[in-house]
């Protein structure tokens, strides 16, 4: 007895905040130790591998060797500056990433200090009482306190499809065995609770628990990168190849005609510098992990990186009702008998005499230890007038695919009848209940009229008996009592969102388990046109092309089953349509896992919807999705703005590289001054770009073509057209220059300072695609300042203090040469932006939005 009091004491207080404090500090966090954490030691090691890092620490070689050591120094310090650049970025990245990872981390519902606590998985402790119920992925290895019809799938330990069943401790001495026992009382981290509900001390976490002992083989396996990291390495490779041969080929070729083997090699380094994109990978990375940074701040969180690549091609956004458009906070608003009296609610002092008892079994068919949004709503209205005092739960049925209902069995004196109160939905009762056709038909209208109002509507029935309780509720033979109207009203971001879709090109489906009526009445509401429901069971009785066609002509689907739902994600994949789905249920997570965007609730969803999906909504708001898609717009346009800069400004360098070796013009650039203009390239591309404001007309385009690369033939031929306007541009100074009969060093410095002039041309130009950069691309951000007074800075230092400018190997220069180089910029930037309309990078619209 003093066991079972002590035990009922753990389950009701739980730990302490400091004894949790004290054994996390003890045990550690609650998560398998991770082989792919990136230390700073091993950024280090990644950053030194990088291509452009060996060919300035061998251009510096070969300085040294020579005997320029003031050359050799000074590209031994780029090399510095660019490991200190690209740690910074990387540790930026992964700084983000931790937080995410802490956003992801597996939630679990605890008991602290006598209260209840939904806490990261990874602060669970030894001791920690945790509550379970279905669709939860256990935290930890568990002993169970208390079980309610708990059955939980251990495949993922012992390789058996087939739930096990689970009881409550009797503390008799009872041994921890493996996972898959039958009728135990232990659960494992990372199994499933598929059924039923339990309370729960933990006995085990992290690298201490049964899937602790296989986490290395699990810590092994990666997810498969996302289709733009495939297609960076490849034109990294494609150009890496073919600057080698041109540098090859240039520096041979140096070497023969001129007879200068020291400079070929060094112009051979710097061609193979000005062709190697090597900021593709970088930019990909930090664009991924910072754009999922940025969807987190809007309250979604994104588990997989392809998600935010997706989400720009989005062309139907199927949405559940409950919680998601609205605000899942239902409030009992009114009370109807069988005799058609009804009455309005608004709150329990309202409820007159009539209808209290149907608020009575209401309250009794609810869980004692509520979650669901309607049962909260009898506990509300209904607890002060009707406890539980004097009565014990007998059993519980639960809800059943096939019967959408719930019954509870109470027992008062041993000598009184049993006591059974049941809700659900209308149609289900009324079976249960066997009503003869004239009342079904009398109560179906009832329904239908609270139905049309908004109302959620539930049955209430009572019943009592004196026999054993049967296996299945079908046998249990409860009176039909009344019905109860619940409101949930609509999120206030809801019809704007939705407009906002119809903007952009998205159609929104709403798809739930509601009544049909009260479905078209939220549709209304929220905006969506085509609002005649299409039932589950209208649904079963078509074929695939008769559904295709109905997905065409219908918004609204009701009763719709969790089965039915990834039938109808199926059905838009093949009509070429982009889907996103959201879902908050284990049966839900076929159709997240289906749809091309999974969309999980982060705050009722269950922990198997969350794995299956690719963002998680923290907040389970309907404007919250829109935004991310927003968000995902407008981070692939900047990514794409990055892309087209790195591809049109490595024109005019390689250009500028090759030509004087072609045309008999001294060399111009050698490995110092590509190694200077890489740090203004690098900043430009992973941090200006990265912060740039959306477009204009981000929401009023059609989605993006989802077969469409990033390297796409406009993006390239637009990017080519830049390039070789700014290339001109640099070859015309080069020319006059020459045609002045200017000495080398100053023919190379004013090259180099056009060179720097076009190319901060081309980051106006390309800070927008949709018109005027300076007009429609928003206030200078401080990255871009930054840089710009950081170039500016730099370039004075090196063209005016004669040190700087025996590095650089430049002359003095005046100030019509000055003029002329900004005028250069000027005109890259004037004539690029007239002819930004003949290349707009918009998508043309796609007829009945189809993908292909």
């Amino acid at each position: 007895m003093i066991e079972h009091r002590e035990q009922d004491t753990r389950a009701t207080k739980g730990l302490s905040e400091a004894e949790a404090k004290a054994r996390f500090a003890a045990d550690g966090p609650n998560e398998l130790p991770s082989r792919h954490e990136r230390t700073g030691l091993r950024i280090f090691l990644d950053v030194m591998r990088e291509p452009m890092l060996a060919l300035l620490v061998a251009g510096g070689a070969i300085y040294a060797a020579f005997g320029e050591t003031r050359d050799a120094a000074a590209l031994l310090v780029f090399a510095c500056l660019s490991i200190l650049i690209t740690l910074v970025q990387e540790w930026r990245s992964e700084k983000v990433l931790a937080a995410l990872r802490d956003l992801s981390s597996p939630r679990a519902l605890v008991i602290r200090d006598g209260r209840r606590q939904r806490i990261a998985g990874r602060d669970v402790v030894r001791g920690d009482i945790i509550l379970l119920s279905e669709g939860d992925r256990i935290p930890a290895d568990a002993t169970l306190l208390s079980a309610s019809d708990l059955q939980a799938d251990e495949s993922l330990l012992t390789g058996e499809a087939l739930p096990v069943r689970k009881r409550a401790t009797t503390g008799a001495g009872e041994v921890q065995i493996l996972p898959g026992g039958d009728n135990l009382p232990f659960v494992f981290s990372g199994t499933l609770v598929v059924r039923g509900k339990g309370l729960a001390e933990v006995s085990a976490t992290g690298a201490l628990t049964e899937i602790g002992k296989i986490g290395r083989s699990l810590a092994s396996i990666r997810a498969e990168p996302p289709r733009l990291y495939a297609q960076t390495r490849r034109i990294v490779f494609l150009f890496a190849i073919a600057g080698a041969a041109v540098s090859l080929l240039v520096g041979g070729l140096y070497a023969y005609l001129r007879d200068d083997w020291f400079e070929a090699v060094l112009a051979g380094i710097a061609i193979g510098m000005s062709m190697l994109p090597e900021e593709f990978p970088v930019v990909l990375a930090i664009f991924m992990a910072m754009g999922a940074w940025r969807l987190s701040k809007a309250r979604v969180l994104t588990r997989r990186a392809a998600a935010i690549e997706a989400l720009g091609a989005a062309t139907i956004l199927c949405a559940d009702k409950t919680g998601t458009l609205t605000q899942n906070r239902m409030a009992i608003r009114q009370v109807r008998l069988p005799d058609g009296r009804a009455c309005a609610v608004d709150g329990a002092q309202t409820v007159r005499p009539d209808y209290v008892e149907v608020l009575h079994v209401g309250l009794l068919a609810c869980d004692p230890q509520p979650f669901d949004p309607m049962e909260l709503a009898f506990h509300d209205i209904a607890a002060p007038a009707a406890g539980r005092n004097g009565l014990t739960l007998l059993r519980s049925y639960a809800v059943h695919p096939d019967l959408l209902a719930m019954s509870q069995v109470w027992q008062g004196d041993a000598s009184a009848p049993r006591i059974i109160a049941t809700k659900g939905a209308p149609e289900a009762v009324f079976a249960l209940c066997r009503l003869s056709p004239a009342v079904r038909a009398a109560a179906a209208r009832d329904v239908d009229t609270m139905a049309a109002s908004g109302l959620r509507v539930l049955a209430i029935a009572y019943g009592t008996t004196m026999d054993d309780l049967p296996d299945c509720q079908q046998d249990l033979h409860p009176t039909f009592l009344g019905l109860v109207g619940l409101a949930d009203p609509l999120r206030a971001s809801v019809p704007q969102a939705i407009a906002e879709c119809r903007r952009a090109g998205i159609q929104v489906k709403m798809i739930t388990g509601d009544y049909p009526v009260t479905a078209a009445a939220v549709a209304h509401v929220a905006g969506l046109d085509r609002v005649a429901p299409l039932t589950g069971q209208d649904l079963d009785r078509l074929d695939d092309a008769e559904l295709g066609e109905r997905l065409r002509r219908s918004d609204v689907f009701a009763r719709i089953m969790p089965h039915q739902k990834l039938r109808i994600v199926n059905t838009l994949k093949a009509q070429n349509e982009v889907v996103a789905m959201t879902g908050d249920g284990v049966n839900d997570a076929l159709s997240l896992k289906a749809a091309h965007i999974g969309i999980a609730m982060g705050a009722r969803g269950t922990d198997v919807a969350r794995e299956a999906s690719a963002i998680v909504l923290l907040d389970d708001d309907f404007g919250s999705i829109v935004q991310a898609i927003r968000l995902g717009r407008r981070i692939y346009d900047n990514l794409r703005k990055a892309v087209g800069f790195i591809f049109a400004v490595h024109l005019p360098i390689a250009g500028l590289a090759i030509a004087p070796l072609l045309f008999g013009f001294p060399v111009i650039l050698g490995p110092i001054h590509i190694a200077f203009l890489e740090m203004v390239i690098d900043p430009v591309c992973t941090l200006v770009f990265e912060v740039e404001d959306e477009e204009k007309d981000i929401m009023d385009r059609p989605p993006r073509n989802p077969s469409e690369r990033l390297f796409s033939s406009r993006l390239i031929g637009w990017s080519v057209a830049q390039g070789m306007v700014a290339f001109a541009a640099v070859m015309i100074i080069l020319v006059w220059g020459s045609q002045r009969q200017m000495r080398e060093d100053e023919l190379r410095a004013i090259t180099f300072l056009a060179l720097v002039m076009v190319i901060i041309a081309l980051i106006f130009v390309n800070r927008s695609f949709s018109g005027w950069t300076l007009a429609t691309g928003g206030k200078l951000k401080p990255a871009l300042l930054v840089v710009l007074a950081a170039v500016t800075g730099t370039l004075a230092v090196a063209t005016l203090w004669p040190p700087a400018q025996d590095l650089f190997r430049f002359g003095a220069l005046h100030r019509q040469d000055v003029i002329m180089t900004i005028s250069a910029g000027l005109v890259v930037l004037v004539v690029l932006e007239a002819m930004k309309p003949l290349w707009r990078l918009r998508r043309p619209r796609r007829a009945q939005s189809l993908v292909g």
